[in-house]
Protein backbone atom coordinates (compact mmCIF):
# COMPACT_ATOMS: atom_id res chain seq x y z
CA UNK A 1 0.00 0.00 0.00
CA UNK A 2 1.63 3.24 -1.09
CA UNK A 3 1.31 6.56 0.68
CA UNK A 4 -0.86 7.75 -2.22
CA UNK A 5 -3.44 5.16 -1.14
CA UNK A 6 -4.07 6.89 2.18
CA UNK A 7 -7.77 7.23 2.93
CA UNK A 8 -9.19 10.76 2.98
CA UNK A 9 -9.81 10.52 6.72
CA UNK A 10 -7.93 8.42 9.29
CA UNK A 11 -9.84 5.21 9.83
CA UNK A 12 -7.63 4.31 12.78
CA UNK A 13 -4.48 6.02 13.96
CA UNK A 14 -2.77 4.08 16.72
CA UNK A 15 -1.21 6.98 18.59
CA UNK A 16 -0.41 4.67 21.47
CA UNK A 17 1.93 2.62 19.33
CA UNK A 18 3.21 5.24 16.86
CA UNK A 19 5.56 8.01 18.00
CA UNK A 20 4.56 10.38 15.21
CA UNK A 21 7.05 13.08 16.17
CA UNK A 22 9.99 10.69 16.29
CA UNK A 23 8.97 9.13 12.98
CA UNK A 24 8.84 12.49 11.21
CA UNK A 25 12.10 13.65 12.80
CA UNK A 26 13.98 10.49 11.87
CA UNK A 27 12.80 10.51 8.26
CA UNK A 28 13.58 14.21 7.91
CA UNK A 29 17.10 13.72 9.25
CA UNK A 30 17.59 10.69 6.98
CA UNK A 31 17.09 12.76 3.82
CA UNK A 32 20.26 13.41 1.81
CA UNK A 33 21.11 16.20 1.89
CA UNK A 34 19.61 16.46 5.36
CA UNK A 35 16.33 18.37 5.43
CA UNK A 36 15.97 21.03 8.13
CA UNK A 37 12.77 21.80 10.01
CA UNK A 38 12.60 25.12 8.17
CA UNK A 39 12.81 23.38 4.80
CA UNK A 40 10.08 20.88 5.66
CA UNK A 41 7.95 23.72 6.99
CA UNK A 42 8.43 25.73 3.81
CA UNK A 43 7.22 22.79 1.71
CA UNK A 44 3.95 22.50 3.63
CA UNK A 45 3.41 26.17 4.47
CA UNK A 46 4.26 26.11 8.17
CA UNK A 47 7.05 27.51 10.32
CA UNK A 48 10.11 25.65 11.56
CA UNK A 49 8.81 26.12 15.11
CA UNK A 50 5.56 24.39 14.14
CA UNK A 51 7.49 21.42 12.73
CA UNK A 52 9.55 21.35 15.91
CA UNK A 53 6.40 21.12 18.04
CA UNK A 54 5.04 18.32 15.85
CA UNK A 55 8.28 16.38 16.27
CA UNK A 56 8.00 16.85 20.05
CA UNK A 57 4.41 15.54 19.89
CA UNK A 58 3.15 18.85 21.21
CA UNK A 59 0.97 19.30 18.11
CA UNK A 60 -0.81 16.87 15.83
CA UNK A 61 -0.88 17.97 12.16
CA UNK A 62 -4.23 18.34 10.40
CA UNK A 63 -4.99 15.21 8.40
CA UNK A 64 -4.31 16.67 4.94
CA UNK A 65 -1.05 18.18 6.20
CA UNK A 66 -0.01 14.80 7.62
CA UNK A 67 -0.62 13.25 4.19
CA UNK A 68 1.69 15.84 2.57
CA UNK A 69 4.39 15.28 5.19
CA UNK A 70 4.15 11.53 4.64
CA UNK A 71 4.50 11.92 0.88
CA UNK A 72 7.49 14.23 1.23
CA UNK A 73 9.27 11.90 3.68
CA UNK A 74 8.14 8.62 2.05
CA UNK A 75 6.33 7.43 5.17
CA UNK A 76 3.94 4.53 4.53
CA UNK A 77 0.40 4.17 5.95
CA UNK A 78 1.53 1.13 7.93
CA UNK A 79 4.25 3.19 9.62
CA UNK A 80 1.60 5.73 10.60
CA UNK A 81 -0.44 2.96 12.22
CA UNK A 82 -3.31 3.38 9.77
CA UNK A 83 -5.80 0.59 9.23
CA UNK A 84 -9.17 0.67 7.54
CA UNK A 85 -11.73 -2.00 8.36
CA UNK A 86 -13.91 -1.06 5.39
CA UNK A 87 -11.86 0.39 2.59
CA UNK A 88 -13.93 2.35 0.09
CA UNK A 89 -13.44 3.43 -3.44
CA UNK A 90 -11.93 6.93 -3.60
CA UNK A 91 -13.98 9.76 -5.05
CA UNK A 92 -12.86 11.70 -8.12
CA UNK A 93 -11.17 14.46 -6.16
CA UNK A 94 -9.25 12.00 -4.00
CA UNK A 95 -8.14 10.07 -7.09
CA UNK A 96 -6.92 13.27 -8.71
CA UNK A 97 -5.02 14.20 -5.57
CA UNK A 98 -3.25 10.87 -5.43
CA UNK A 99 -2.48 10.50 -9.12
CA UNK A 100 -2.12 14.16 -10.11
CA UNK A 101 -4.17 13.39 -13.20
CA UNK A 102 -6.74 15.84 -14.49
CA UNK A 103 -10.17 14.33 -14.88
CA UNK A 104 -12.40 15.40 -17.76
CA UNK A 105 -14.89 18.05 -16.72
CA UNK A 106 -18.40 16.66 -16.93
CA UNK A 107 -20.95 19.44 -17.21
CA UNK A 108 -24.03 18.92 -15.10
CA UNK A 109 -26.85 21.22 -14.24
CA UNK A 110 -26.78 22.66 -10.69
CA UNK A 111 -29.80 20.53 -9.70
CA UNK A 112 -28.10 17.35 -10.93
CA UNK A 113 -25.48 17.04 -8.21
CA UNK A 114 -23.70 13.70 -7.79
CA UNK A 115 -25.00 11.38 -5.11
CA UNK A 116 -22.32 12.29 -2.60
CA UNK A 117 -23.31 15.98 -2.85
CA UNK A 118 -27.10 15.57 -2.45
CA UNK A 119 -26.83 16.17 1.28
CA UNK A 120 -24.66 19.27 0.83
CA UNK A 121 -25.19 21.78 3.61
CA UNK A 122 -27.26 24.95 3.04
CA UNK A 123 -24.29 27.24 3.63
CA UNK A 124 -22.36 25.78 0.68
CA UNK A 125 -25.45 26.01 -1.53
CA UNK A 126 -25.88 29.68 -0.61
CA UNK A 127 -22.19 30.34 -1.23
CA UNK A 128 -22.36 28.77 -4.66
CA UNK A 129 -25.42 30.79 -5.64
CA UNK A 130 -23.78 33.92 -4.31
CA UNK A 131 -20.81 33.20 -6.56
CA UNK A 132 -23.05 33.02 -9.61
CA UNK A 133 -24.70 36.28 -8.62
CA UNK A 134 -21.29 37.91 -8.16
CA UNK A 135 -20.27 36.97 -11.67
CA UNK A 136 -23.51 38.37 -13.06
CA UNK A 137 -22.85 41.67 -11.32
CA UNK A 138 -19.33 41.79 -12.75
CA UNK A 139 -20.68 41.28 -16.25
CA UNK A 140 -23.10 44.17 -16.00
CA UNK A 141 -21.23 46.74 -13.93
CA UNK A 142 -17.77 48.19 -13.68
CA UNK A 143 -18.21 49.00 -10.01
CA UNK A 144 -16.16 47.36 -7.26
CA UNK A 145 -17.07 43.95 -5.96
CA UNK A 146 -18.85 43.68 -2.64
CA UNK A 147 -16.61 43.74 0.41
CA UNK A 148 -15.54 40.39 1.82
CA UNK A 149 -17.41 38.97 4.76
CA UNK A 150 -16.23 39.74 8.25
CA UNK A 151 -13.12 37.67 8.98
CA UNK A 152 -14.77 36.01 11.94
CA UNK A 153 -17.30 34.31 9.63
CA UNK A 154 -15.02 33.31 6.75
CA UNK A 155 -14.68 29.58 6.06
CA UNK A 156 -12.31 27.79 3.69
CA UNK A 157 -12.39 30.05 0.60
CA UNK A 158 -11.39 27.21 -1.72
CA UNK A 159 -14.11 24.78 -0.60
CA UNK A 160 -16.72 25.75 -3.18
CA UNK A 161 -14.12 25.93 -5.94
CA UNK A 162 -12.68 22.52 -5.05
CA UNK A 163 -16.11 20.87 -5.12
CA UNK A 164 -16.91 22.49 -8.47
CA UNK A 165 -13.71 21.43 -10.25
CA UNK A 166 -15.13 18.04 -11.12
CA UNK A 167 -18.82 18.92 -11.22
CA UNK A 168 -18.79 22.39 -12.83
CA UNK A 169 -21.93 24.45 -13.29
CA UNK A 170 -23.43 24.90 -16.73
CA UNK A 171 -22.74 28.16 -18.52
CA UNK A 172 -23.49 29.77 -21.85
CA UNK A 173 -20.93 31.51 -24.11
CA UNK A 174 -20.78 35.27 -23.75
CA UNK A 175 -19.07 38.22 -25.46
CA UNK A 176 -15.35 38.35 -24.81
CA UNK A 177 -15.41 41.91 -23.48
CA UNK A 178 -17.95 40.96 -20.81
CA UNK A 179 -15.93 37.87 -19.92
CA UNK A 180 -12.79 40.00 -19.63
CA UNK A 181 -14.63 42.33 -17.27
CA UNK A 182 -15.58 39.39 -15.04
CA UNK A 183 -11.96 38.19 -15.01
CA UNK A 184 -10.80 41.68 -14.05
CA UNK A 185 -13.23 41.69 -11.12
CA UNK A 186 -11.95 38.28 -9.96
CA UNK A 187 -8.36 39.46 -10.25
CA UNK A 188 -9.23 42.50 -8.15
CA UNK A 189 -10.63 40.23 -5.44
CA UNK A 190 -7.36 38.28 -5.38
CA UNK A 191 -5.15 41.37 -5.30
CA UNK A 192 -7.20 42.85 -2.45
CA UNK A 193 -7.25 39.48 -0.62
CA UNK A 194 -11.01 39.01 -0.79
CA UNK A 195 -10.67 35.25 -0.98
CA UNK A 196 -14.18 34.28 0.10
CA UNK A 197 -15.66 36.27 -2.78
CA UNK A 198 -13.07 34.89 -5.17
CA UNK A 199 -13.78 31.29 -4.23
CA UNK A 200 -17.48 31.82 -4.85
CA UNK A 201 -16.98 33.55 -8.22
CA UNK A 202 -14.44 31.27 -9.84
CA UNK A 203 -16.55 28.16 -10.59
CA UNK A 204 -19.03 30.15 -12.66
CA UNK A 205 -16.31 32.29 -14.25
CA UNK A 206 -14.33 29.23 -15.31
CA UNK A 207 -17.42 27.50 -16.70
CA UNK A 208 -18.37 30.61 -18.69
CA UNK A 209 -14.82 31.07 -19.98
CA UNK A 210 -14.56 27.45 -21.14
CA UNK A 211 -17.97 27.57 -22.82
CA UNK A 212 -16.98 30.77 -24.63
CA UNK A 213 -13.64 29.32 -25.74
CA UNK A 214 -15.29 26.17 -27.06
CA UNK A 215 -17.68 28.25 -29.17
CA UNK A 216 -14.96 30.28 -30.90
CA UNK A 217 -12.17 29.78 -33.42
CA UNK A 218 -9.05 31.59 -34.60
CA UNK A 219 -7.68 34.55 -32.69
CA UNK A 220 -10.89 34.96 -30.68
CA UNK A 221 -10.49 31.42 -29.39
CA UNK A 222 -6.88 32.22 -28.46
CA UNK A 223 -8.05 35.22 -26.47
CA UNK A 224 -10.69 33.14 -24.69
CA UNK A 225 -8.05 30.48 -23.92
CA UNK A 226 -5.95 33.15 -22.22
CA UNK A 227 -8.95 34.10 -20.05
CA UNK A 228 -9.44 30.43 -19.16
CA UNK A 229 -5.75 30.14 -18.26
CA UNK A 230 -5.78 33.20 -16.05
CA UNK A 231 -8.97 32.11 -14.30
CA UNK A 232 -7.26 28.83 -13.45
CA UNK A 233 -4.15 30.75 -12.32
CA UNK A 234 -6.36 32.58 -9.82
CA UNK A 235 -7.84 29.24 -8.78
CA UNK A 236 -4.33 27.86 -8.23
CA UNK A 237 -3.30 30.82 -6.12
CA UNK A 238 -6.41 30.36 -3.98
CA UNK A 239 -5.99 26.61 -3.52
CA UNK A 240 -2.33 27.06 -2.58
CA UNK A 241 -3.29 29.58 0.08
CA UNK A 242 -5.85 27.13 1.45
CA UNK A 243 -3.29 24.25 1.44
CA UNK A 244 -5.51 22.29 -0.95
CA UNK A 245 -3.91 19.68 -3.18
CA UNK A 246 -6.46 20.66 -5.83
CA UNK A 247 -3.74 23.17 -6.78
CA UNK A 248 -2.26 20.37 -8.91
CA UNK A 249 -5.46 20.21 -10.95
CA UNK A 250 -6.02 23.95 -11.35
CA UNK A 251 -2.37 24.59 -12.28
CA UNK A 252 -2.33 21.81 -14.87
CA UNK A 253 -5.47 23.18 -16.48
CA UNK A 254 -4.02 26.68 -16.44
CA UNK A 255 -0.92 25.52 -18.29
CA UNK A 256 -2.93 23.61 -20.90
CA UNK A 257 -5.12 26.62 -21.63
CA UNK A 258 -2.12 28.98 -21.66
CA UNK A 259 -0.33 26.84 -24.25
CA UNK A 260 -3.46 26.81 -26.39
CA UNK A 261 -3.62 30.62 -26.22
CA UNK A 262 -0.13 30.92 -27.71
CA UNK A 263 0.70 33.76 -25.29
CA UNK A 264 4.15 33.32 -23.69
CA UNK A 265 3.25 35.53 -20.72
CA UNK A 266 0.27 33.33 -19.90
CA UNK A 267 2.44 30.21 -20.22
CA UNK A 268 4.92 31.74 -17.78
CA UNK A 269 2.20 32.59 -15.25
CA UNK A 270 0.75 29.08 -15.47
CA UNK A 271 4.18 27.44 -15.16
CA UNK A 272 4.78 29.47 -12.02
CA UNK A 273 1.65 28.21 -10.21
CA UNK A 274 2.32 24.64 -11.36
CA UNK A 275 5.83 24.87 -9.90
CA UNK A 276 4.39 26.06 -6.59
CA UNK A 277 2.16 22.98 -6.47
CA UNK A 278 5.22 20.83 -7.24
CA UNK A 279 7.24 22.43 -4.47
CA UNK A 280 4.50 21.98 -1.88
CA UNK A 281 4.28 18.27 -2.68
CA UNK A 282 8.02 17.79 -2.11
CA UNK A 283 9.15 18.12 -5.73
CA UNK A 284 11.23 21.24 -5.20
CA UNK A 285 14.05 20.30 -7.58
CA UNK A 286 11.57 19.58 -10.39
CA UNK A 287 9.89 22.92 -9.70
CA UNK A 288 13.21 24.75 -10.07
CA UNK A 289 13.88 22.98 -13.37
CA UNK A 290 10.44 23.90 -14.76
CA UNK A 291 10.78 27.53 -13.72
CA UNK A 292 14.30 28.07 -15.02
CA UNK A 293 13.52 26.30 -18.31
CA UNK A 294 10.42 28.45 -18.83
CA UNK A 295 12.36 31.59 -17.96
CA UNK A 296 15.00 30.68 -20.56
CA UNK A 297 12.44 30.03 -23.30
CA UNK A 298 10.81 33.41 -22.64
CA UNK A 299 14.02 35.10 -23.75
CA UNK A 300 13.70 33.65 -27.23
CA UNK A 301 9.93 33.31 -27.79
CA UNK A 302 8.98 34.80 -31.13
CA UNK A 303 6.79 37.89 -30.96
CA UNK A 304 7.19 38.56 -27.21
CA UNK A 305 7.95 42.21 -26.36
CA UNK A 306 11.21 42.37 -24.44
CA UNK A 307 9.85 44.26 -21.37
CA UNK A 308 6.92 41.85 -21.02
CA UNK A 309 9.17 38.81 -21.32
CA UNK A 310 11.62 40.30 -18.82
CA UNK A 311 8.84 40.94 -16.31
CA UNK A 312 7.49 37.39 -16.48
CA UNK A 313 11.03 36.04 -16.41
CA UNK A 314 11.75 37.97 -13.20
CA UNK A 315 8.72 36.47 -11.45
CA UNK A 316 9.74 32.96 -12.55
CA UNK A 317 13.28 33.43 -11.25
CA UNK A 318 12.02 34.67 -7.89
CA UNK A 319 9.74 31.66 -7.48
CA UNK A 320 12.60 29.38 -8.58
CA UNK A 321 14.90 30.97 -5.99
CA UNK A 322 12.38 30.35 -3.20
CA UNK A 323 11.81 26.79 -4.44
CA UNK A 324 15.55 26.10 -4.39
CA UNK A 325 15.74 27.49 -0.86
CA UNK A 326 12.96 25.13 0.21
CA UNK A 327 15.13 22.21 -0.91
CA UNK A 328 18.13 23.54 1.05
CA UNK A 329 20.11 24.52 -2.05
CA UNK A 330 21.53 27.82 -0.82
CA UNK A 331 23.87 28.44 -3.75
CA UNK A 332 21.20 27.98 -6.41
CA UNK A 333 18.66 29.98 -4.41
CA UNK A 334 20.91 33.00 -4.00
CA UNK A 335 22.20 32.85 -7.58
CA UNK A 336 18.64 32.82 -8.93
CA UNK A 337 17.68 35.67 -6.62
CA UNK A 338 20.66 37.68 -7.92
CA UNK A 339 19.57 36.99 -11.49
CA UNK A 340 16.03 38.13 -10.68
CA UNK A 341 17.45 41.33 -9.16
CA UNK A 342 19.35 42.03 -12.38
CA UNK A 343 16.22 41.47 -14.47
CA UNK A 344 14.15 43.77 -12.26
CA UNK A 345 16.78 46.52 -12.47
CA UNK A 346 16.52 46.44 -16.28
CA UNK A 347 12.78 47.14 -16.24
CA UNK A 348 11.51 50.71 -16.70
CA UNK A 349 10.34 52.14 -13.38
CA UNK A 350 6.90 53.02 -14.75
CA UNK A 351 6.35 49.79 -16.67
CA UNK A 352 3.00 48.04 -16.28
CA UNK A 353 3.64 44.77 -18.09
CA UNK A 354 0.38 43.19 -16.99
CA UNK A 355 1.53 40.41 -14.67
CA UNK A 356 -1.61 38.84 -13.37
CA UNK A 357 -1.09 37.99 -9.70
CA UNK A 358 2.38 39.26 -8.75
CA UNK A 359 4.64 42.08 -9.88
CA UNK A 360 8.32 42.31 -10.79
CA UNK A 361 10.20 45.13 -9.10
CA UNK A 362 13.17 45.69 -6.80
CA UNK A 363 10.72 45.81 -3.86
CA UNK A 364 9.33 42.43 -4.88
CA UNK A 365 12.84 41.01 -5.11
CA UNK A 366 13.63 42.22 -1.59
CA UNK A 367 10.37 40.73 -0.35
CA UNK A 368 11.27 37.34 -1.81
CA UNK A 369 14.72 37.51 -0.18
CA UNK A 370 13.07 37.51 3.25
CA UNK A 371 11.18 34.30 2.44
CA UNK A 372 14.27 32.74 0.86
CA UNK A 373 16.33 33.23 4.00
CA UNK A 374 13.46 31.96 6.16
CA UNK A 375 13.39 28.77 4.08
CA UNK A 376 17.18 28.42 4.29
CA UNK A 377 17.07 28.75 8.07
CA UNK A 378 19.09 32.00 8.00
CA UNK A 379 16.47 34.58 9.02
CA UNK A 380 19.13 36.96 10.34
CA UNK A 381 20.27 37.47 6.74
CA UNK A 382 16.75 38.55 5.83
CA UNK A 383 16.75 41.46 8.27
CA UNK A 384 18.37 43.93 5.88
CA UNK A 385 15.85 43.09 3.18
CA UNK A 386 12.94 43.52 5.59
CA UNK A 387 14.32 46.96 6.48
CA UNK A 388 14.57 47.90 2.81
CA UNK A 389 10.94 47.15 1.95
CA UNK A 390 8.34 49.87 2.37
CA UNK A 391 5.08 47.89 2.49
CA UNK A 392 3.11 50.97 1.46
CA UNK A 393 4.89 50.81 -1.92
CA UNK A 394 3.81 47.23 -2.57
CA UNK A 395 0.98 47.43 -5.11
CA UNK A 396 -1.69 45.16 -3.60
CA UNK A 397 -3.12 44.14 -0.24
CA UNK A 398 -2.12 40.55 -1.03
CA UNK A 399 1.54 41.52 -1.48
CA UNK A 400 1.54 43.76 1.60
CA UNK A 401 0.11 40.88 3.63
CA UNK A 402 2.83 38.65 2.18
CA UNK A 403 5.47 41.08 3.48
CA UNK A 404 4.05 40.90 7.00
CA UNK A 405 3.74 37.11 6.72
CA UNK A 406 7.40 36.71 5.81
CA UNK A 407 8.55 39.14 8.49
CA UNK A 408 6.40 37.34 11.08
CA UNK A 409 8.11 34.07 10.16
CA UNK A 410 11.49 35.80 10.24
CA UNK A 411 10.96 37.23 13.74
CA UNK A 412 9.53 33.94 14.98
CA UNK A 413 12.65 32.07 13.86
CA UNK A 414 14.76 34.75 15.51
CA UNK A 415 12.92 34.23 18.81
CA UNK A 416 11.25 37.64 19.04
CA UNK A 417 7.58 37.01 19.92
CA UNK A 418 6.66 40.70 20.25
CA UNK A 419 7.91 41.54 16.77
CA UNK A 420 6.22 38.39 15.46
CA UNK A 421 2.89 39.46 16.93
CA UNK A 422 3.29 42.98 15.54
CA UNK A 423 3.79 41.49 12.07
CA UNK A 424 0.74 39.25 12.52
CA UNK A 425 -1.32 42.30 13.35
CA UNK A 426 0.03 43.86 10.17
CA UNK A 427 -1.35 40.91 8.19
CA UNK A 428 -4.79 41.36 9.74
CA UNK A 429 -4.74 45.10 9.11
CA UNK A 430 -3.85 44.72 5.44
CA UNK A 431 -5.88 41.60 4.60
CA UNK A 432 -8.04 40.03 7.32
CA UNK A 433 -8.64 36.85 5.31
CA UNK A 434 -4.87 36.25 5.05
CA UNK A 435 -4.71 36.07 8.84
CA UNK A 436 -7.02 33.04 8.72
CA UNK A 437 -4.83 30.97 6.38
CA UNK A 438 -3.74 27.63 7.90
CA UNK A 439 -0.05 28.53 8.06
CA UNK A 440 -0.74 31.87 9.77
CA UNK A 441 -3.09 30.26 12.27
CA UNK A 442 -0.37 27.73 13.10
CA UNK A 443 2.14 30.52 13.70
CA UNK A 444 -0.40 32.33 15.89
CA UNK A 445 -0.98 29.16 17.92
CA UNK A 446 2.77 28.88 18.50
CA UNK A 447 2.74 32.35 20.04
CA UNK A 448 -0.35 31.71 22.16
CA UNK A 449 1.27 28.67 23.79
CA UNK A 450 4.72 30.22 23.92
CA UNK A 451 6.53 31.43 27.04
CA UNK A 452 5.74 35.15 26.58
CA UNK A 453 2.29 36.56 27.39
CA UNK A 454 1.41 39.30 24.91
CA UNK A 455 -1.48 41.71 25.49
CA UNK A 456 -4.26 41.16 22.97
CA UNK A 457 -2.75 37.98 21.49
CA UNK A 458 -5.46 35.61 22.77
CA UNK A 459 -8.17 37.86 21.37
CA UNK A 460 -6.35 38.02 18.04
CA UNK A 461 -6.02 34.24 17.99
CA UNK A 462 -9.75 33.76 18.63
CA UNK A 463 -10.66 36.42 16.07
CA UNK A 464 -8.60 34.77 13.34
CA UNK A 465 -9.65 31.20 14.18
CA UNK A 466 -6.26 30.04 15.51
CA UNK A 467 -7.79 28.99 18.84
CA UNK A 468 -11.33 28.56 20.07
CA UNK A 469 -12.92 30.66 22.76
Amino acid sequence: MSIHALPPYPAALSTATVDLGALIRSRRNARRPRMTQAQLGAMIGYSAAWVCRVEKNELTPPWETLIRIARILNITPEELGLASSSPRRPGPLEAARSSHLVLPATRVAPDQAPEDQQEDDPVRRRNFLAGAAGLGAALTSTGPMAAAADSSTVTDPAAVLEAALFQPPTAEPMPLDRLSLALTAARSDFREARYASLGEELPTLIAAAEATRDSLSGTRRDRASMIVARAYVLASELTVKSHSEAAWVTADRALRAARESGQPASVGEAARVLAIAMRRSGRGHTAVELLTHTATTLDTERGTPAPSALTVRTSLLLTAAYSAAATGDRTTALNLADEADQSAQRLPADLDAGLFTVDASPQQCALYRIGIHNALGTPDEGLKYADSVNPARLPTAERRARFYTDTARMWHQLGNPRATYAALRGIEHQAPEEARRPAIRALTTDLVYGPVALPGLKEYAVRTGAVST
